[in-house]
């Protein structure tokens, strides 16, 4: 059986150190993808993996985890240099920066949802906002970075599958449920939706045809 005994705070933790990696391995990616020299790739590779944390923090009043702790820079550095020398052989895997992009967006959003909640309780509006903006805010610095529109502007139920994730960690624990419970379902769903998503090419309506 699962040992639930483990400290809360330790389980969000690793959690969000995988997804720190997750998503600053998308950056390196983007990077080369642009023709960044090996200092571009680490800055974006960093950059993607911290923006949505520290801009969460730095918006409900916290001093950003990122730059107390050294070990997220650690991980985005180092994330971006096995990118660096690994690329020759992963290039032809497109869907791996995909992947990882889809389970750093579920970790994040129920990281940030985490956050707000040992802040607020159960909160709906902190949690919602800290849950969206920890996912989509590094990689939309990412995109911007290589002049590129934002994946979460046009891509398959991107900021929708954050939204999906965390509204069910946040009736989870409004039904009484566990944090441990609430926070693996939500990541759960918020990676599923958006893989789903990207195998059947699932998008939100559009404006057809032009405005002029």
């Amino acid at each position: 059986m699962i040992d639930f005994s483990i400290p809360s705070d330790v389980f969000i933790y690793i959690l969000d150190l995988f997804g720190t990696m997750a998503f600053a391995v998308t950056g390196a990616f983007k990077a080369i993808e642009h023709k960044s020299d090996f200092v571009g790739i680490i800055l974006l590779a960093t950059i993607t993996g911290l923006a949505g944390g520290t801009i969460r923090d730095v918006v409900m009043g916290q001093f950003p985890n990122s730059i107390s702790d050294p070990t997220y820079v650690i991980i985005t550095v180092a994330s971006g240099v096995c990118i660096f020398f690994l690329y020759s052989r992963l290039k032809k895997h497109w869907n791996l920066f995909l992947k990882f992009d889809a389970f750093g967006l579920g970790i994040f959003t129920i990281i940030g949802g985490t956050f707000a909640y040992n802040l607020f309780g159960l909160n709906f509006l902190p949690i919602i906002f800290a849950g969206v903006i920890t996912a989509v805010g590094g990689g939309i610095l990412r995109d911007v970075f290589v002049i590129q529109v934002p994946m979460v502007f046009v891509k398959e139920l991107y900021v929708t599958a954050s939204f999906i994730g965390i509204f069910v960690f946040y009736f989870v624990l409004y039904f009484g449920g566990e944090l441990y419970i609430a926070t693996i379902i939500g990541m759960v769903i918020a990676t599923g939706v958006r893989l789903t998503a990207m195998k059947f090419n699932w998008n939100l309506p559009r404006v057809r045809g032009n405005l002029d």
